[in-house]
């Protein structure tokens, strides 16, 4: 009897154990991503900038795993193009970051004048890390959801629907992924639903927009101040062109009045009388024409002014465009990490 219990005992455990050894095999298929990058995080060192990075985003727990796995490196040099080499590169603007090989790479932009572009774009690339650890279902159901929701914004939004038109080259995939990081990390009002989503992954998601704006804006009213003065010249040019035709054709009507008059010979007192008051006449009408001149040539030089200010607008973006072109870094630049 004793040894029957016991019997039963052992294939109570050994049923229990079997139990056991299954719930781990489920757990560690369903959790091999978590698993994954819980590994991936702990044994990566992160270089000093994207320890800054990290706290800077001010991600939850979820997020900086993902961020660390993903093993971002931030380079100023030109290795982060070998780096990005395979991204599709038809968008326009230029690369500031890829997510590729389930690696993040960042181009180490420093311009103070354009501060928070990096940490953006590595919540952007972050974004593209984690729609690709979604399952296959989630994330088409995702997708769905994200397209309806951006029809809607678009609607009203124009700046939107701008920024979203360099991706419709892309398949309706591909095109989701990158609505996925940019609703993310570019756009403050959006709906309860999708701001719990990324709440998983950023713990203060208004900041990362004010980033955004901030450095959005340097771009936005530098274009403004642009078209402003632009428009201004345009006008101004037009104005002074009609006033300097009537100008020039008023001007050949005095020089032959004033040609006529000088060949006049008198030949009567009546007749000095009437040339001296025609001579009179002649005399306003220089003084009108040199006032006309003057005012003309005020507005010449406000036309070049505004020329000028155009030419240095047009010197600070060409520097902002340079300083984002990692094209143009250099080459023995060392990695950052």
């Amino acid at each position: 009897m004793e040894e029957r219990s016991r019997g039963r005992a052992k294939r109570v455990f050994g049923f229990a154990v079997f139990l056991a050894v299954v719930a781990l095999v489920v757990c560690a298929v369903t959790q091999r991503q978590l698993i994954s990058d819980q590994f991936a995080a702990m044994t990566f060192e992160p270089s000093a900038r994207v320890v800054e990075l990290v706290d800077e985003l001010n991600l939850t727990d979820a997020g900086e795993r993902t961020l660390l796995a993903t093993r971002p490196t931030v380079d100023a040099s030109q290795h982060f193009n070998d780096q990005c080499a395979g991204v599709d590169h038809s968008e326009q603007g230029h690369v500031l970051g890829c997510y590729t090989g389930d690696r993040i790479h960042l181009f180490g932009v420093t311009d103070p004048r354009v501060s928070g572009i990096v940490e953006v774009t590595a919540a952007h690339e972050l974004l593209h890390a984690v729609y690709a650890r979604l399952a296959e279902g989630d994330r088409m159901a995702l997708a769905q959801r994200l397209r309806t929701e951006y029809d809607a914004l678009a609607e009203h939004d124009d700046a939107l629907r701008e920024r979203m038109s360099i991706y419709e080259h892309l398949s309706d995939t591909a095109f989701a992924n990158e609505l996925h990081s940019v609703l993310g990390t570019e756009v403050r009002e959006l709906p309860e639903w999708l701001e719990e989503h990324y709440a998983t992954w950023f713990a203060d998601r208004g900041a990362l927009v004010d980033r955004f704006d901030a450095y959005h804006s340097v771009f936005v009213g530098l274009q403004r101040e642009a078209d402003a003065l632009e428009e201004e010249m345009e006008t101004l040019r037009a104005d002074v062109e009609n006033r300097k035709a009537e100008y020039d054709h008023e001007v050949t009507e005095y020089n032959a009045d004033a040609e006529e008059l000088e060949a006049a010979v008198p030949a009567s007192t009546a007749e000095q009388a009437l040339l001296d008051r025609r001579r009179s006449t002649m005399t306003q009408r220089r003084a009108d024409l040199d006032a006309t001149r003057d005012a003309l040539q005020i507005d010449i030089d406000r036309y070049n002014d505004l020329r000028e200010q155009l030419t240095e607008l047009s010197a600070i973006s060409s520097e902002l465009d340079r300083q984002l072109n990692s094209e143009l870094a250099p080459v023995t630049t060392r990695p950052a990490g």
